[in-house]
């Protein structure tokens, strides 16, 4: 009796994306921006692969199936990154450039409409309400006074 073991592939190709073939799935999916932990445990709980699994063992159609769950919309719409959306009106989840590209426009509509938190955005303040007084002092040291030198005074 002899056992065939699978080969492991070096990576595997989901939402344009490469991930990491000696990854489990659960954690190689993170690296698609906009899939977080608990979407990607949820698309393995819907999918019934188990979540210590290699990715460079998933066979292509369960990778496709993976890519299948999202674009359909089979997880709960609580559980989506672009709910009602502001043109379209429909609930969906958004990955890759799709999503920065709509977080980029969502942004800018903010700022042209003087929302609050588009006047936020555009101060660079934190927007969710956050203190000031010790924190987003990006850029410059708060506080911090150099010696100035003097010019030679004759006298």
């Amino acid at each position: 009796m002899t056992e065939t073991k699978q080969e492991i592939k070096p990576f595997l190709r989901v939402f344009n994306t490469d991930l990491d073939g000696n990854k489990s799935i659960a954690r190689a999916l993170l690296k698609v921006h906009g899939i977080g932990f608990n979407v990607a445990n949820s698309v393995c709980n819907l999918l019934k692969i188990d979540k210590k699994k290699k990715a460079g063992l998933l066979s292509d159609k369960e990778a496709r199936d993976i890519e299948a769950v999202l674009k359909e919309n089979k997880l709960p719409s609580w559980m989506l990154n672009n709910r009602l959306d502001f043109i379209t009106g429909e609930t969906g989840h958004l990955l890759g450039s799709d999503l920065k590209f709509n977080i980029e426009n969502t942004i800018k509509r903010m700022k042209k409409l003087k929302l609050y938190k588009g006047m936020r955005h555009a101060a660079g303040q934190p927007v969710r309400g956050q203190r000031t007084r010790s924190h987003f002092r990006r850029g410059t040291a708060v506080g911090v006074k150099s010696k100035t030198t003097k010019v030679g005074k004759a006298g």
